[in-house]
């Protein structure tokens, strides 16, 4: 746990750099496929510092999470025995990956949907999609919207209500994410069914 503390830490001193933009798009893009610490560490830093810019910041953190989950989807299907299974044992992955699978035979699209918004790790659920050979534009897809939602959310609050908002996302971030997961579907179950 201290391992991973320093690493937080880390990451948070960023923020008060220079460089904690182009830090912000290289966590993205690391934490897809196998760095430990979300990028919300930083998005949410950077956001608070200058919060007229935190739309931008989101911006930049959901590209480089996106192409960051082609790198991990691309080790899931060239690369999973040497690369990705022990990225996945690391974080004790094989339960979620097989849940990953579960829901993208069940509900497929939205399956994947689901597991791009929830906060399991993300480089378990990428690299899922590699391995198990999701259909690459869903996966693309449902990445960008699931990772853009995700990201937008955090940096909407943070531009509307600004640095008070931080604690109440920091205490409440996974039942924020699984929320807005419920409210997204729930409006596709409805497209579906009234339209």
């Amino acid at each position: 746990m201290k391992f991973i503390k320093k690493i937080y830490d880390w990451v948070l001193h960023w923020a008060e750099t220079p460089y904690g933009v182009p830090a912000l798009f290289i966590l993205a893009f690391a934490e897809s496929s196998f760095f430990p610490v979300p990028p919300d560490v930083l998005l949410i830093a950077l956001a608070i510092s200058i919060p007229k810019k935190a739309l931008k910041y989101a911006a930049i953190c959901s590209i480089g999470s996106v192409l960051g989950g082609v790198l991990g989807y691309g080790i899931g299907l060239y690369g999973y025995e040497a690369i990705g299974q022990p990225i996945v044992d690391f974080y004790h992955g094989q339960p979620i990956m097989d849940k990953v699978k579960l829901w993208y035979d069940e509900y497929g699209f939205l399956g994947i949907l689901i597991a791009a918004i929830t906060p399991i790790p993300y480089k378990v659920f990428t690299i899922a999609s590699g391995v198990f050979t999701f259909d690459f534009w869903e996966f693309l897809l449902a990445s960008i919207v699931g990772r853009s939602a995700r990201f937008f959310v955090v940096a909407g609050l943070i531009w509307q209500f600004g640095p008070a908002i931080k604690s109440f996302i920091d205490k409440y971030f996974n039942i924020l994410c699984i929320v807005f997961m419920i409210l997204l579907i729930g409006g596709f179950v409805l497209i579906k069914y009234v339209l």
